[in-house]
């Protein structure tokens, strides 16, 4: 990567990089988690037993999920970080899908909690969006 678009790539974009690496690895940690069900990560479903209970009503398709969940976050990271329009695009749906996922959750299934990501996802959308001429490739 050269130095010039070390330079163009805002801190912002940075942090946003780094939260789709982030959320690669938690989502490539549940896949793994859902593949080896028993074993020594079983534990850690203690921290939210409710995606356990959701995931195992949704069968194979949970580990599906999980694995396109996790290369397109991996793949947003990449983007974002070269400063690609695909980046661009990647990581503005991945938000957007996850600002409608959360609102109708609060919304159908009655889970208020997902209102905290309203406005975190909201400002992260718009962030990215003001940033969009720094994609240039």
């Amino acid at each position: 990567m050269s130095s010039v678009t070390n330079l163009r790539r805002s801190n912002g974009v940075t942090i946003l990089s780094f939260f789709f690496v982030f959320g690669s690895l938690m989502s490539g940690l549940t896949a793994m988690m859902l593949i080896f069900r028993g074993g020594m990560l079983e534990p850690l479903w203690k921290l939210n037993p409710r995606a356990r209970d959701s995931f195992a009503a949704m069968g194979p398709w949970a580990l599906l999920l999980m694995a396109v969940v996790c290369f397109a976050c991996a793949s947003a990271a990449v983007g974002l970080w070269r400063l690609t329009r695909w980046g661009f695009w990647t990581a503005l749906v991945i938000l957007a899908a996850n600002l409608a996922g959360d609102l109708t959750n609060a919304l159908i299934g009655g889970d208020w909690r997902t209102l905290i990501g309203l406005p975190i996802g909201g400002l992260m959308l718009a962030y990215l969006i003001r940033q969009r001429r720094a994609f240039v490739r």
